[in-house]
């Protein structure tokens, strides 16, 4: 999958801080690695990640139909941009909703939801995949200033009612499911939240993952994992 993922990444400019996507920028690459939780080019093409949480862990598949989600996803996740990030907006009967790197900062909790990396995704949606309990979905702006529907570059939510989502089918690009952990996805929705949805009590992302299976395969083709299964600290 190396070849597929570096190519959909200068697509979308993703790799922007590099001069260019060939030989000019190996040596940037090669450092990089250095500092990577694990190898996204060594991952299937439908990968299986853990979402660590401070209630549970949630097991979700990407799919290989939404390749600039997936890869993107897959980018941060390796990076450990969503180490203790915030669950920032949670609606019981709805979903939850992560992945604004300003929640790290709590003096910029005013702004919270309003954060990314600095770039947006082109829209995925496929008719196929639904807003079906524990699906992952990206975050996006409205219609109004954003008319291609484009995703935001790190926040997602997870579906945690079908039936009150169905009304975003064929206007957010889902780009993944739940697998196990459905039971986790229903403590954080529970929780006590305040006028603007936000947990009263933050519930972080300790990490996003390969699920131990993935971590064995890994091993055993000698590629392991760069970091520690047991690592739950919150940085």
């Amino acid at each position: 999958m190396k070849h597929t993922f570096v190519k959909l990444m200068c697509a979308i400019g993703i790799i922007a801080m590099a001069p260019a996507c060939g030989n000019s920028g190996q040596k940037q690459d090669k450092e990089k690695e250095k500092t990577m939780a694990f190898d996204v080019s060594e991952l299937s093409e439908e990968p299986v990640l853990d979402i660590k949480t401070d209630l549970g862990t949630i097991k979700v598949k990407l799919y290989k139909q939404t390749p600039l989600h997936r890869d993107n996803f897959l980018k941060l996740a390796s990076e450990g941009y969503y180490d203790g990030l915030l669950f920032h907006r949670v609606i019981n009967g709805f979903m939850i909703q992560t992945g604004d790197p300003l929640t790290k900062d709590p003096s910029q909790s005013a702004r919270y939801g309003t954060g990314g990396p600095g770039y947006t995704i082109p829209a995925e949606i496929l008719p196929e995949f639904t807003h079906k309990k524990g699906a992952l979905a990206a975050a996006r702006r409205g219609d109004a200033a954003n008319p291609k529907k484009e995703s935001s570059g790190s926040q997602f939510y997870i579906v945690q009612d079908a039936n009150t989502c169905a009304q975003l089918d064929g206007q957010y690009t889902v780009f993944g499911e739940t697998i196990s952990g459905f039971e986790v996805i229903d403590s954080i929705a529970a929780v006590e939240t305040d006028g603007r949805d936000r947990p009263v009590k933050d519930i972080h992302i300790i990490s996003i993952r390969p699920d131990p299976s993935t971590l064995a395969a890994l091993s055993a083709a000698g590629h392991p994992w760069k970091g520690s299964q047991n690592d739950t600290e919150i940085n």
